[in-house]
């Protein structure tokens, strides 16, 4: 599973116009299933996520995680971050999981986040969807499980 986590001080994701998911500070959190990952990459890549020390402390260093400040996570599919770029000019992403095991660990790391007690908005899987967000810092961070 790859996570491209980007700390936001707000994020939004719109189907056909329509918003269907919100947050305020938080992360913003574009993740890929592969079609490789063990049936429990989800929960590993959930618990490191949200332990992840990437917002300011008080005196200004990254050295607090999602769970220390209370924020949100905004949680996105996007197959796209299995790209193989190696050859030619259209991308390879016949390392992504297939759709119906790909929607199940998506889903099942927005729970595995939720359950460690932080607020979750979603995206929709397989929709066109629109994302805006004001990234903190600018913070970026990519992650494989």
């Amino acid at each position: 599973m790859r996570a491209l986590i980007q700390r936001v001080s707000e994020a939004r994701v719109a189907v056909s116009g329509a918003v269907v998911g919100e947050i305020g500070p938080g992360l913003l959190i574009l993740v890929c299933a592969m079609r490789d990952d063990p049936d429990d990459v989800h929960e590993r890549l959930a618990r490191r996520v949200v332990r992840l020390r990437i917002f300011r402390d008080e005196e200004g260093r990254m050295n607090r995680s999602l769970l220390d400040t209370g924020g949100a996570a905004l949680i996105v599919s996007q197959f796209t971050l299995a790209a193989d770029t190696r050859s030619g000019n259209r991308p390879d992403f016949s390392t992504a999981a297939p759709p119906d095991r790909g929607e199940a660990l998506y889903l099942r790391f927005a729970e595995a986040i939720a359950r460690e007690g932080v607020p979750v908005a979603t995206g929709r899987f397989g929709a066109t969807m629109q994302v805006s967000l004001v990234n903190d810092g600018p913070v970026t961070i990519w992650m494989e499980s």
